[in-house]
């Protein structure tokens, strides 16, 4: 797949036109997010990844066209379980809900901005050396084992060392001051809490790239797919922070279904490692069509399973 510099120029104008629309309709006056707006956008975000798959599905070809869809909902299901961290973010900052949409917002483009450079280096690797997928695929095994064996354990926010190091560069205000992410009190000028929340939201999903980069990797090695399927998932990860709110912690099975893709992600790039190395048969290198099918069937049964749970427990709970 051949991507000329006009089309990464003109995608890239595109994607930070959608930012600036979202700017201008939801920030402009800063407001608690309600269910309806966020489901609202959370469409449009999910239509336009569509529309931009469709569009890759009929000028690339069809095997492009699955690779973005499979690495789309790859790093969208894989936001999903971020969410959760973001909710013990924004309570341990105490953030107001009517900026909570600004701190998401600055967050995940802070965080765009950190994973481009991932993707930039992970394509280079790739296209220089074949034992990346080796090592790729350890990172996501480890993680889906990690993922299991944390399973339970109760979440807390400790600060991280970026979050930290921000702390020691400038002093911060105890209280919010609008949106304003600095502010001068007697004659010094001070960082507020806005800014530290952002900070640890966008540091906090440089931690999470550690595991989603090498798992859309092991879908496609196209550096132009790998960037758009990022950034339209984490484009519209901040609304979907809103419409599922409390959801999230209902989704109790998630965590089995992302470590079981993690895993069968990193059984691929070991797979396709050998393929290279011309160890193993042509056909257990596992294409993109069982992929994409792999991981809808998981994600499906993960969630309807969950919901299930959910409405069970919901059930015990009602006095008879």
């Amino acid at each position: 797949m051949t991507v000329p510099l006009w089309l990464w120029i003109a995608t890239i104008g595109g994607l930070l036109a959608l930012i600036a629309l979202d700017l201008v309709i939801v920030d402009r006056k800063p407001h608690e997010v309600t269910t309806g707006e966020a489901a609202r956008w959370v469409i449009f975000y999910i239509s336009c990844a569509i529309l931009f798959g469709i569009g890759v599905w009929i000028f690339a070809g069809h095997d492009p066209g699955v690779e973005f869809f499979t690495g789309y909902i790859t790093e969208y299901s894989l936001s999903v379980d971020n969410l959760f961290i973001f909710m013990i973010i924004m309570a341990s900052f105490k953030v107001p809900a009517i900026h909570q949409h600004r701190v998401l917002l600055v967050g995940i483009l802070l965080a765009l901005g950190m994973r481009s450079v991932f993707i930039a280096i992970g394509a280079a690797l790739i296209e220089q050396f074949v034992w990346v997928f080796f090592l790729f695929g350890a990172v996501l095994v480890w993680t889906a084992v990690s993922m299991l064996r944390s399973k339970g354990e109760e979440e807390e926010y400790h600060e991280n060392a970026v979050t930290r190091q921000v702390r020691k560069i400038a002093p911060v205000t105890d209280d919010y001051h609008g949106h304003h992410y600095t502010v001068k009190i007697d004659g010094k000028r001070m960082i507020t809490p806005m800014l530290l929340v952002i900070v640890a939201i966008g540091s906090a999903d440089l931690l999470f790239a550690v595991d989603s980069i090498p798992a859309i990797f092991g879908i496609t090695q196209e550096a132009f797919l790998v960037f758009t399927a990022n950034a339209f998932a984490l484009m519209g990860l901040r609304q979907l922070y809103f419409l599922l709110g409390g959801l999230v912690t209902k989704l109790v099975y998630l965590t089995y279904g992302l470590a079981t893709i993690l895993a069968f992600i990193g059984a691929k790039l070991f797979l396709h490692a050998l393929h290279e190395y011309h160890v193993v048969p042509d056909w257990l290198d596992i294409n993109n069509w069982i992929s994409l099918g792999v991981i809808v069937v998981v994600l499906t049964v993960t969630t309807v399973a969950s919901l299930a749970k959910a409405r069970r427990d919901e059930r015990k709970q009602v006095p008879a």
